[in-house]
This record gives C-alpha cells, sequence and structure tokens, in this order.
C-alpha cells in the first residue's frame, strides 16, 4: 500500500499518462460517426457544372462512330445534368473505425480524414485517372445512428473546369447484410 508522498507521486504519474494516452494515442485514428453498421439504403443525386471534358488530341483520335457517341453523351448530359441513385450499401465497422464510411470506392483515390467526431466527417481526397486529377472534399454528418446525410464535391481541372458535386441521404434498413 502506498503511503503519503509515494501515492502523490503515483497519482501524479497515472494522471500523466492518461493525459499523454488521449493527446497521443487517439490522435491518429478519427472517430467513428455514431450510426449502426449493417445494411443501408443510400439515395445519391450528382450534379455537374459542366459537361465531360475531353483532353486534348482525344477527339482527333476517336474513330467516327466512338467520335459520334462521345458527343451524344455531352449532349445528353447537357440536357439532364441531374442525376438520382438508390443503392444498398453494408456498412461494416471498418469501415467506420477509417472513419470514412459511405465514401466512394475508387482505387485511383486516396482520402485523409481532416476532423472526425462522432457526429461529423471532412475529408480531402485526389483522384487521378487517364493523368486528369480530380480534388474533392466530402462531408459526412451523422443525423441519429439510423439516419445520415453528406455530400462530395470534386472539382477536375483540364482545359475547362468541371465540378461534380454529390448529395446523398443514407437510411438504415437493417442489422444484417445480405450478398448484394
Amino acid at each position: 500500500m502506498l503511503r503519503g508522498h509515494n501515492r502523490a507521486r503515483a497519482t501524479t504519474f497515472l494522471g500523466l499518462v492518461v493525459t499523454l494516452y488521449l493527446v497521443t494515442g487517439t490522435a491518429d485514428w478519427p472517430q467513428p460517426l455514431n450510426v449502426k453498421t449493417g445494411l443501408w439504403e443510400v439515395t445519391t443525386t450528382v450534379t455537374t457544372s459542366e459537361e465531360i471534358p475531353i483532353p486534348d488530341g482525344l477527339l482527333e483520335k476517336l474513330t467516327p462512330e466512338q467520335r459520334a457517341r462521345a458527343e451524344e453523351r455531352v449532349k445528353a448530359r447537357k440536357a439532364g445534368p441531374q442525376k438520382t441513385s438508390i443503392a444498398k450499401l453494408c456498412l461494416a465497422s471498418q469501415e467506420l473505425e477509417r472513419g470514412m464510411p459511405f465514401r466512394p470506392a475508387r482505387k485511383s483515390c486516396t482520402w485523409t480524414v481532416v476532423t472526425s467526431t462522432s457526429s461529423k466527417v471532412e475529408a480531402r481526397g485526389v483522384c487521378v485517372s487517364q493523368g486528369t486529377k480530380t480534388e474533392g472534399t466530402l462531408r459526412i454528418e451523422a443525423l441519429s445512428p439510423e439516419e445520415a446525410e453528406g455530400s462530395i464535391q470534386l472539382l477536375k481541372k483540364n482545359d475547362n473546369t468541371s465540378v461534380t458535386i454529390s448529395t446523398f441521404k443514407a437510411k438504415w434498413i437493417g442489422s444484417f447484410c445480405r450478398t448484394l
């Protein structure tokens, strides 16, 4: 049993250890959002400010049929720049622990969590695809353990600039995920 001066030293030491752990030990790990794991339904709306930029020289390399298809896609995108989709996804505890649930799963992207609390996450990302660099910001808010919403803003810089904004609302369906 500790007495007097030794007890005070032990208490001070223990306090320093706990403080050091809280300051350094948790700083490396994002705090997970307070949402349930399992099956979620996610409704996403994507809006693009401009047509898909076509890199210089690409149109000249296409066959007449490929060029016509590319131009048709650009026209279709201008006619209906907003697209909504509904998908089901399985949210695992590992995704929550990494701090980035509901994020786009693209191997060409690298995301870094900037802030992370039990109710909000913000991350910045860079994607490189076919020589084109896109920078993005991801924001997610847990409205409740069974409801979340967020947005992803992507800025693509080529000869012209294209901004794509995706917003989503996610609703928890159940604890178990079936093979989707």
